[in-house]
């Protein structure tokens, strides 16, 4: 399953996060940083509900 990712400017660096996995968000000094950190954290994210016995979220966001 794929995750739309919403990356942003900040006074330090970078951000991102995914609009359908609440609470899940990341900050980095590069675009490519944050790129790699998301990836990671939504594959942490995912097991970390799998393995607790919660539903995984469907991917609903729209990106134009």
């Amino acid at each position: 399953m794929r995750y739309a990712i919403a990356i942003g400017r900040n006074e330090t660096g970078y951000s991102a996060y995914a609009p359908d996995l609440p609470g899940l968000g990341v900050t980095g000094a590069s675009i490519e940083e944050v790129r790699e950190l998301i990836s990671r954290s939504i594959a942490i994210y995912i097991e970390e509900l799998r393995s607790h016995g919660e539903a995984v979220p469907e991917s609903s966001a729209v990106t134009e």
